[in-house]
């Protein structure tokens, strides 16, 4: 079994070995770095040896047409670990066979950034299980024909973590894994240059510490920057993702990836090194787990995300994540206005098809209006302030007409700006309309929520459900009684999840019976289309009207019209094309699709009929 290591090994050892050296010019730290390759390959069990063999044999294994993401917190979801365990008949009943579980490692009560400042990395939180119910899960999950993601924070450990605490005490060589500083002088020189993550809740880049010394903390204060220059924090952070990977772990999601290496008089984002890295971090997953994929998350605009696929011949992250698409699809329900998602669906579908996509409507965390701003201002002269003020109010229920019910992150009045929560369910009007009772803003609500999936589901690459939104869940506003909780309005969105909802799903006299069947609904006829390959050809149109998007996808001599209605109103538009089609959502059947009638926050998937 050796050998297959080392065959592995041989693959990559020439630009392995340059990568690391040229980085860190110690071939000493590159020997102890193949040997605990090596290492954690030997400690990785049958299952997942069979896995990687399987999946080598198949490498576009998760790029199939059926895959079906959700993302959830345990504790949210249903307790714990166990918990989660035996309910994965529900998972599978939704249809669901990519399962991320929201961050979950240890990390100090008060201080954790919802799970983002971790203590320890080979230990799970205490109320949620253990390291082993974890690994119970993923074996579980394994045989249900599930893959299991979990987040990995590369950029930072907790201040409670064993380095820091070692580093605090002055113990030699752990506050070389980090940045400390005994004046300000380089700290200042950094600020100059290094863009604040969270200017309201934690400004600036830097925490001075009890005894005077100054360490980085680009995020929170208790989150301490960890210096990749240093090899023993990039060999030790690698042997922990390896530790996970042997636990079961398909998918590991590198957390602000973009953020790893720091170099003075920059900003300190998308270096050169950190694709060095992330190609590295590539390479140990085909050495020593083949079947584990890298989940980027890299929030920013579009010419800086694509770098992180890397190339074909050099390849760093298997896919990403799809955020301009996201907050530009919100941007479009309030303006009313497909412009800019055109502009942007231009972009991605010029991207190669090889470039895979997790693709979201909501997540855990906020929607930041990272917009295209400067063609807005071009294209309809568009004040960034007053149009990011216009999209806060109007999903915030506060602009005229609007049914929308969100709260507001890390609102900037300074500058003008803030960030959104709320559920997808909340957001489309469905809290609004039962608060209300009105019918006629239900049957809205109800038809926007379910129009936005059909759009998420129509886009190349792998769909990821929120949590809850399979049943239309709203706002929960129990955090604001949460003492821990109620200055973070993220957990607008985070609340438990309603079972008692999800027991009404098979009943389609209820909204949930109605949202989830549709969604069953549209999940399967994607399942099954040959249009929604990720290999399809796919492009936008102009659907002749600028309320509708109009998205065209082929497959060998298969054509799939999908139309989107993003206004409140009927409307009449389509694409020029003759001949017959039919509906596949509801089987309405038609000769030529240049005006189809769509209803309010309506859409149609229309199939060509094959002569």
């Amino acid at each position: 079994m050796t050998d297959l290591f080392r065959r592995r090994l041989a693959r990559h050892y020439d630009e392995l070995k340059w990568l690391y050296t040229e980085l860190y010019r110690d071939e000493g730290a590159f020997g102890y770095f193949t040997e605990m390759l090596e290492r954690c390959w030997k400690g990785r069990k049958k299952a997942l040896r069979d896995q990687d063999a399987r999946r080598e044999a198949e490498p576009g294994w998760y790029r199939r047409r059926d895959m079906l993401g959700m993302m959830l917190y345990t504790d949210a979801f249903a307790g714990n670990l166990r918990e989660v365990r035996d309910r994965l008949p529900y998972l599978e009943e939704c249809g669901v066979n990519y399962l991320h579980l929201m961050p979950l490692l240890a990390s100090p009560k008060g201080r954790s950034d919802g799970g983002y400042a971790v203590s320890d990395f080979r230990a799970v939180q205490p109320e949620l299980g253990t390291m082993d119910d974890l690994e119970a899960l993923a074996d579980a999950c394994r045989e249900a024909g599930i893959s299991l993601c979990l987040d990995f924070v590369m950029n930072h450990t907790s201040e409670d973590h064993e380095w820091a605490k070692k580093a605090r005490a002055g113990e030699p060589g752990y506050r070389e894994r980090y940045f400390f500083y005994d004046r300000w002088d380089i700290p200042r020189e950094f600020e100059k240059t290094v863009p604040q993550v969270f200017p309201t809740t934690a400004p600036g880049s830097f925490t001075q510490l009890e005894d005077g010394r100054i360490v980085m903390t680009n995020f929170y204060p208790y989150q301490w920057d960890l210096n990749y220059a240093n090899p023993m924090v990039f060999n030790d952070m690698t042997e922990n993702l390896l530790f996970l990977a042997n636990r079961g772990i398909d998918v590991i999601r590198l957390d602000a990836i973009p953020y790893i290496w720091k170099e003075l008089g920059t900003d300190c984002r998308n270096l050169p090194q950190v694709h060095t890295l992330a190609r590295m971090l590539r390479m140990v997953c085909e050495i020593a787990c083949p079947s584990v994929l890298l989940l980027g998350e890299v929030v920013m605009e579009p010419a800086k995300v694509a770098p992180y696929f890397g190339t074909p011949e050099k390849p760093e992250c298997h896919m990403l994540y799809n955020v301009t698409t996201m907050a530009t699809t919100w941007h479009t329900l309030a303006a009313g206005d497909v412009s800019l998602l055109k502009r942007q669906m231009e972009a991605v579908c010029a991207l190669p098809k090889d470039f895979l996509f997790l693709n979201y409507l909501r997540c855990h965390d906020d929607i930041g209006w990272g917009l295209d701003y400067p063609w807005l201002a071009r294209s309809f002269g568009t004040d960034e302030v007053a149009h990011k003020r216009y999209l806060n109010d109007w999903f915030t229920g506060r602009f005229p007409g609007s049914h929308a019910r969100g709260e507001l992150y890390n609102d900037d009045p300074r500058l003008g700006d803030a960030r959104l929560c709320g559920t997808t369910a909340s957001l489309c009007g469905l809290e609004a309309a039962e608060d209300e009772k009105d019918p006629f803003l239900l049957e809205r609500a109800l038809a926007c929520h379910l129009t936005l999936h059909a759009w998420m589901l129509s886009q190349s690459g792998i769909p990821v459900i929120y949590s809850g939104d399979e049943v239309g869940r709203l706002n929960d506003y129990t955090y604001h009684g949460d003492p821990d909780r109620r200055e973070d309005s993220r957990y607008l969105h985070r609340g438990r999840f309603q079972w008692e909802l999800a027991g009404l799903r098979r009943d389609p006299e209820t909204s949930q019976g109605r949202l989830f069947q549709g969604l069953r609904r549209l999940e399967a006829i994607r399942a099954q289309e040959p249009c929604f390959d990720v290999g399809a050809d796919v492009w936008v149109e102009d659907s002749g009207d600028r309320r509708v998007l109009a998205l065209c996808r082929r497959s060998g001599d298969r054509e799939l019209v999908c139309l989107f209605n993003f206004s409140g109103e009927f409307i009449r538009a389509g694409v020029d094309r003759t001949g017959g089609w039919t509906e596949l959502m509801y089987g309405t059947r038609y000769d030529g699709i240049r005006s189809v009638e769509l209803w309010p926050n309506g859409f149609a998937w229309l199939l060509r009929e094959q002569l």
